[in-house]
């Protein structure tokens, strides 16, 4: 009948085998693993820049956005750039985005602390898992 014999799970005792086609078979997999690949969520991170002086109806502006971004799923990747001697500043940027953090804390959690990194202080806010039964 020109089948092959295919193992379908080698690792379950006894091993279980299928006679099927080999080349078919093999095409099956791969139209499978494809399509678990494009039904995989995709993580958009959205930026928001901020500078170690900004103004507080700036800041309440950005704080708008960041909810917005947050409640439709995506991560939010804020980070104060300093320019030149602005970097003598740099506790006031952690300051910044700790407030950022706890005033986001309804809609996401910070995933790491504030870091230095070059001329920017990121830090990482991903959005909160809501509930499937309070929504409904």
């Amino acid at each position: 009948m020109e089948l092959d014999l295919v193992e379908i799970s080698p690792n379950v005792d006894p091993p279980v085998c299928k006679i099927v086609e080999y080349q078919k078979f093999l095409y099956q997999q791969r139209k499978k693993a494809k399509e678990m690949k494009s039904n995989a969520q995709k993580v958009v991170i959205k930026e928001i820049r901020f500078g170690p002086n900004t103004d507080e109806h700036d800041y309440q502006f950005k704080l708008k956005h960041a909810q917005s971004f947050l409640s439709e799923g995506a991560k939010v990747k804020s980070y104060v750039f300093f320019k030149g001697r602005s970097i003598m500043f740099s506790e006031q940027g952690e300051k910044l985005l700790l407030r950022f953090a706890v005033d986001l804390e309804e809609y996401g959690k910070a995933e790491q602390l504030p870091k230095l990194e070059g001329k920017r202080m990121i830090m990482m806010i991903a959005p909160v898992k809501k509930n499937k039964l309070s929504s409904n």
